[in-house]
């Protein structure tokens, strides 16, 4: 029954959120509000309430609930929570996941080294992060000027556990050699503070330490030690001059716009630097409820809460109605107040007139590519005389070696691009000689039977494989009375080579000829797409199965040594070879193996070096 606008009169008039629930319980939206009564008033007035969507909200709402605060302050930081929580369909979430590309110090380490990672979210507590980096190319090309300039360790820990003579990075001047102590830690630590200065900007102070430590080593009479540092001052004053630019602005800064079409929204993240523009960022959303001030306000708590470096300042086109409330909060854990502005004028305004400019084009270059894609899948449906559009594709392939690991993996493409998240691997349970199509009967029988069941089925199955592979598509569905998705097959033609490229077919259901595509045409370039990543991933998926295999069937063959054992000597050497080549003395070093462990191991590699 839907919502009677008449239970309204008895909302509160204190500051608090409100939940927005259909017929079953599911929330549908989460808003908050100075005065609930007369916020929630406006989404049933005649007037109220201007947004396209919020007709389409209301007729589905069945009951509201309120949760009163003692604060605006307070309102805002419950409703991020909730909408995090619960993810109502109307409200915009920033999912963070994407992955982030970074240089990490492990300054918890005895002998520090800079090293680039990639992290999901928020980065974990063991070491100073500097970035995101917009590129992995941007990254590695700081991490090698890093170790131009600073001769730290490059070698991981077990290497540096296990060397017992410097190698030829420090003949090349380009580590100080902890590893056999050729160096005091003091002398290693002021190289680490250093390399730290110089990742976070400070450039000036780290020529102004080296200077002085240039001086101390020529007043040593240490003149070898103090042409090196000479040169590494030399280096950093030539990058300074390569990278210097005009920059009207200082500081630390991220410019934030957003650009609409009606409910469908793309928002641009400019993000600046030390005055310099290092990347941008861009979020796409579609049914948006939420007006553009709601959406700022959302994405600023959300995308801010974990950051590790957080900007100066946070350029906005447009006033906020919380400004100062969302300043206070982000400023919480960060040792510098962090200033959300609407700039009216000069290089700041300029800035976030970029930042709209992105958004706008950014939007419109993705709604060409979308269209792009959605007319691709009209010819593919056109062209293979499919019963409905293939919004959704699924295609399989298989992998062995010699009949052994057989597996076989699933991938889907969602609207003409790959969707991870439906991407799944099978082990094969009942083939144990090399039988492609009964590999193919078993897993195409497991996959539909549980998705007919589910009501989880594509539009489109793809078959990597020639007729004989379809039949075998063909029959499952037959034996599973499954009429509603369409099957066809991709395979490369025998004994053709055109200009050194095979040709494609594609064979259809109850059809005798193939059809071939033309080599421009961009149905073929979507099959190809598809059909290689299947290959792609079941490839990976086989490769790493058999690793495992081959790892557990060696270490199995060595009396005491169990899962337990197994996964702490490979955590500690890395790979197999190199369990292989260690010592006893270094085999005792892991933890949990004890001295007749390690007897037994380095025996049974000794007596069976190439098992």
């Amino acid at each position: 029954m839907p919502f009677d606008p008449k239970q309204l009169d008895k909302f509160p008039t204190k500051p608090g959120v409100y939940l927005m629930r259909n017929r079953t319980g599911t929330i549908l939206y989460i808003g908050k509000a100075k005065n609930l009564r007369q916020r929630v008033k406006q989404y049933f007035a005649k007037k109220g309430d201007s947004r396209e969507m919020i007709p389409f909200l209301t007729a589905k709402v069945d009951s509201i609930e309120t949760i009163v605060v003692r604060s605006e302050k307070e309102a805002l930081l419950l409703e991020n929570n909730l909408i995090k929580k619960h993810r109502p369909s109307y409200n915009v979430l920033f999912k963070d996941d994407k992955t982030y590309i970074a240089l990490k110090v492990n300054n918890k380490h005895r002998w520090p080294m800079v090293q680039l990672v990639r992290y999901r979210g928020k980065p974990k507590a063991d070491g100073l992060y500097f970035g995101p980096y917009t590129s992995a190319f941007a990254a590695r090309t700081t991490l090698d000027l890093i170790h131009k300039l600073f001769p730290l360790r490059q070698c991981s820990d077990q290497e540096l556990q296990r060397r017992t003579r410097p190698c030829i990075l420090y003949d090349m001047k380009r580590c100080i050699a902890p590893c056999v102590d050729y160096c005091s830690k003091d002398e290693y630590e002021e190289q680490v503070a250093n390399a730290i200065k110089f990742l976070r900007g400070q450039n000036k102070d780290v020529i102004k330490t080296l200077r002085a430590q240039m001086q101390n080593h020529s007043d040593e009479l240490e003149f070898e030690k103090a042409e090196e540092i000479y040169k590494i001052i030399q280096h950093i004053e030539k990058t300074l001059e390569q990278q210097h630019v005009d920059k009207p602005l200082g500081g630390n800064i991220d410019c934030i716009a957003l650009y609409r079409e009606g409910e469908e929204v793309t928002l641009s993240q400019l993000i600046l630097r030390n005055g310099q523009l290092i990347g941008s960022y861009h979020y796409n959303f579609i049914n948006m409820t939420q007006d553009d001030d709601e959406v700022y306000k959302t994405f600023l708590l959300q995308q801010y809460e974990n950051a590790t470096a957080l900007p100066h300042e946070i350029l906005l086109p447009i006033p906020l109605e919380d400004e100062s409330i969302i300043s206070d909060i982000l400023s919480t854990d960060s040792p510098y107040k962090i200033a959300v502005l609407t700039p009216q004028r000069g290089s700041k305004k300029s800035l976030v007139e970029m930042a709209l400019t992105n958004a706008e084009s950014t939007f419109k270059q993705e709604k060409d590519e979308q269209a792009i894609r959605e007319r691709t899948l009209l010819q593919l449906q056109e062209k293979f005389h499919l019963t409905q559009y293939p919004k959704r594709i699924e295609c399989f392939d298989n992998s062995n070696i010699s009949g052994t690991n057989p597996v076989s993996a699933m991938i889907a493409f969602t609207d003409g691009q790959p969707d991870k998240n439906r991407y799944r691997k099978y082990k094969v349970k009942t083939v144990e000689t090399p039988d492609d199509y009964a590999t193919m009967y078993e897993v195409l029988t497991r996959r539909y039977q549980r998705g007919k069941e589910e009501n989880d089925l594509p539009d489109l199955l793809v078959i990597d494989g020639g007729k004989g592979h379809l039949n075998i598509a063909l029959k499952v569905m037959k034996e599973l009375n499954i009429i509603s998705i369409d099957v066809i097959g991709v395979a490369k033609e025998q004994g053709r080579h055109d200009r050194g490229m095979t040709a494609e077919q594609v064979f259809l259901p109850n059809i005798k000829d193939p059809i071939r595509l033309r080599r421009t045409s961009p149905l073929l370039f979507l099959l190809q797409h598809i059909r290689d990543e299947a290959h792609r991933f079941a490839i990976t998926y086989h490769r790493n199965k058999r690793s495992k295999t081959i790892l557990q069937s060696e270490l199995d063959a060595i009396p005491g040594i169990g899962p337990a054992k197994k996964k702490a000597l490979l955590k500690h050497f890395g790979s197999l070879k190199k369990i292989k080549e260690a010592t006893q003395e270094q085999l005792c070093c892991v933890k949990g193996i004890t001295e007749k462990n390690a007897q037994d191991i380095f025996k049974h590699f000794s007596v069976f070096p190439n098992c």
